[in-house]
This record gives structure tokens, sequence and C-alpha cells, in this order.
């Protein structure tokens, strides 16, 4: 099969799928990412190309992979013990389990002899990717939160106003159905873009600690106590409203599908992570100027603070395989996909790396990242967090309480009779 090339002279070949390129004199570096936007993939091919320059006799084979393809290639090769040498992932959980496997590099001596390197980043920034007090990744794309994205021109034009509360939502919900625009623009096909409101509103209705504890296993009824079973219940009350757009189940994410119903019209919002804005800045720039944001609203009687977050620092975060020949190399890689440059070109499609004196002109962008960083809690996306068999449960059962095919306590039954079963 003839590699496919791309900008910077890196490539993509049959040869490389499970990270192994035939030798051919010069040693390979293969490195693996979910950028297929153009924007972002350009920073990674950019990088690549001053990674070759600066490190003589080195090659980089890149391979940019659509998300859920890209989870399913991963974990093949971790388990044909064949990874790529460089991978991108999302920490927590399913990083976790790869490195009790022992098949990722600590990369905790690299940074104790690069403190100037580690200290321009901001404070939380390695917490993901941190296992038993050890680094097993650095932060990459961008600091990342979940808000509600809307179309501005919409709002102005029919007297709209952002809600704070559940109230005050459920009323906006009514009113743009009565207008005839999907209040919400959701792809789910993939379960995880649903699963963002499912964990705002446990947050919002039972504080921080109503996840901590139930994925901590630290007593109390987990994730069949009170909040998991009321986010339920609220989920599908959005749902039983009309608050999605048609189809929402079925509608794939990786294609563009959510943010197409915001460009026609046909929806008003859409709750994504802080990443959104840099793929409609490269889709459709001229929309992108008629985007705002809001924090999900709060709920009535809800321990939650109003301005936590669920996002990441990092996201996602970039990581060298035990497989490695070499390391060295694999890590000077990884810290030219962070650098200055890598940073400023991120920033120019909207993402925002986690490191210390971003400068930030653009104002929706100084709200985003003051939204994280102020946060007076920031949770870990729950699929990225549990282990991979709970996340999986978690995104299968939210899913089904959008389809109203399973109930909430069904739904908290299930995850908390997993939990138990699991090995702590």
């Amino acid at each position: 099969m003839k590699p496919r090339s791309f900008a910077g002279g890196w490539a993509i070949s049959a040869g490389c799928i499970f990270g192994y390129v035939a030798a051919q004199g010069a040693p390979t570096i293969t490195a693996w990412d979910i950028q297929t936007q153009p924007g972002v993939s350009r920073v990674l091919q950019d990088a690549g190309k001053r990674f070759e320059n600066s490190h003589a006799g080195y090659t980089v084979q890149r391979s940019p992979i659509a998300n859920e393809a890209y989870k399913v290639k991963l974990k093949i090769a971790f388990g044909a013990n064949q990874p790529p040498c460089v991978f991108a992932n999302w920490g927590g959980g399913l990083l976790r389990e790869y490195v009790k496997a022992g098949q990722v590099l600590d990369l905790s001596p690299y940074l104790a002899r690069d403190e100037a390197f580690r200290a321009r980043f901001l404070p939380g920034a390695f917490d993901a990717t941190t296992v038993d007090g050890k680094v097993y990744g650095l932060p990459g794309e961008e600091t990342s939160a979940a808000v509600i994205f809307y179309n501005t021109e919409l709002f102005r034009r029919h007297g709209l106003k952002p809600p704070r509360t559940w109230p005050e939502l459920m009323a906006l919900v009514g009113t743009l159905k009565g207008l005839g625009i999907a209040p919400f623009a959701l792809a789910n096909k993939s379960k995880w873009p649903g699963s963002m409101y499912f964990m705002y509103l446990v947050d919002r209705i039972g504080g921080p600690d109503a996840f901590r504890k139930a994925a901590a296993r630290t007593g109390g009824e987990g994730f069949a106590a009170p909040a998991f079973v009321e986010a339920g219940r609220y989920l599908q009350e959005l749902v039983q409203a009309g608050a999605f757009a048609p189809g929402f189940n079925g509608l794939d994410y990786d294609a563009g599908a959510s943010r197409r119903l915001l460009y026609a019209g046909k929806a008003a919002m859409t709750l994504m992570g802080s990443w959104e804005l840099g793929n409609i800045q490269n889709e459709n720039p001229a929309f992108r100027k008629k985007v705002d944001f809001f924090p999900f609203p709060t709920v009535p009687n809800g321990k939650g603070a109003g301005d936590a977050v669920i996002g990441s620092m990092g996201t996602n975060f970039y990581s060298i395989s035990r497989a490695c020949k070499s390391p060295e190399a694999a890590y000077a890689l990884i810290k030219t996909m962070v650098d200055d440059e890598a940073v400023r070109a991120r920033l120019a499609n909207s993402r925002m790396v986690p490191v210390k004196g971003l400068q930030l002109a653009d104002p929706l962008l100084q709200r985003l990242m003051s939204t994280v960083v102020s946060a007076p809690s920031v949770q870990l996306w729950y699929d990225q967090e549990l282990p991979p068999q709970l996340a999986e449960l978690h995104k299968d059962t939210v899913q089904a309480l959008f389809g109203l095919s399973m109930t909430p306590e069904q739904a908290a039954r299930k995850m908390e009779a997993l939990a138990a079963r699991m090995p702590r």
C-alpha cells in the first residue's frame, strides 16, 4: 500500500498501523493522534518537521485517526504489544489501565531534569496523567471545559437570554420549540456527547463529591445515590420536552452532524467541549463570529456550584509507550509538539494549551480560560476518569436514558452493580 503523504513530509503507510515501520536505515518515531481537523492537524505536522530538522537521521511517521476509530485501533495495538511510540490519550482510567500493564513510559525522570519545561504548565495540568505520583503524559491540545455554545444572532432576533437556572432553561426550550427551532443540537451516536448533560446534572445536584465518592468507592450508595437518579430524571425531562433535534441518538459527532444543525439555524445551542470553537473556526469562520457561551444552569436546591466545570487541563495528552525503541527521541518529539511555536499555532485555532502566560487577545477565549482556571472544581469526563468497562456502561446507560428505554433508577442500579463487582 502506497503511503499517503501529508504536508511537512509526514506519511501514513500500512506498515505503521501497529506502530511498526520496516527499518530503512533511519530511526522512525511512530505517532498517533486524533487531530483530523485541518488547522490543528497542521500544528502537529509542522512540529514533526521541526523535530526532524533538529534530530538528524530521525523520521516521524504520523497517523491522524478519527476519534472513535482511534480508540479501537489503540486498544488493538496495545493488546498486540505493537503500540506506536507516541500516542494521544485522555488521561484517567484508560491510561491507568495501560500503566498498570507496564506499557507506558514514566516521564517523571525526564521532567525532573527538565524543570523549566515542566514549570511552563498551569497547576493541575498533569493531574489526569499522574498515577501513584508518577507522570505518564504531557498536556497537549488545550484547556477544555464543556459549556453551552449558542447562536447570538438567533437569540437577539427573538429577544432571548441565556438561562442561568433549570426553570429558565426549560422555559427557553419551550420558546424555541414554539419558534420551530430545535433548542439543542446533539449528535449522540458515539454516546460521549450526551454524557456531558448527565455529568453536569450530577454535579449541579450533588456537587463534586457525588461522583468522587462513587468512583472512589468510599461508602454510601455509590452510583445508585440520589444525585445520579435525579440527574437521569432531569435528563429525561429535557428529552420529553423536545429539547433535541430529531434523531439525536443516531447522529455522528465525528461527521459534524451537530454543528451542521447550528450552521443551518435549525438548532440554537449545543453543549460541547471548548474545542468546538476550533472546529467551528475551521469549518465556518463566519458562524464563529456569531458564537458565545454560557455555563450549564444550576438546579433548584442543588449542592453544586454554578461555576464548577466538567473538563480537563490538557485534553489531549501525549504519552510514550514502553515498546518505543527511541524513548529519548520520542520525549523530544512530544516536547516539540507543545513548544512555544506549537502553542501559538493552536491558539490561532482557538485551542488553549494549559501553559502560564498564554496571550489571549480573543475575549471569548479569555472567558473560556478563566472559566476553567477559576472554577471551584474541574471534573474530568466520566468516560475518561472511570475504568474502561465502567466508562462504557456509563455511556450505554446515558444513551438509554436519552432514548427513554431505561429508567433513571435502572441506569443507576446497573452502574452501581458493576462498580461494586470491580476490583479496587
